[in-house]
């Protein structure tokens, strides 16, 4: 059964929704820079959307 938490996103997708270029993403993914999860499918790289929401959510900050 797929659902929306189990959606696979491309780089192109995920670098919108976080406001960073695919570069950025690959250097992270490189460095291990973020705790940004991905599935490497054959040479494609992909990220479940349920771990871009928890990435999101993990990085929230509030101000004093």
């Amino acid at each position: 059964m797929h659902n929306e938490a189990n959606r696979l996103l491309t780089p192109n997708q995920v670098a919108e929704l976080l406001g960073v270029t695919v570069h950025t993403l690959a250097v992270w993914r490189c460095t291990k820079r973020y705790p940004l999860t991905f599935l490497k499918i054959g040479s494609r790289v992909r990220y479940r959307q349920a771990d871009v929401d928890a990435f999101i959510n993990g990085n929230e900050q509030v101000s004093a």
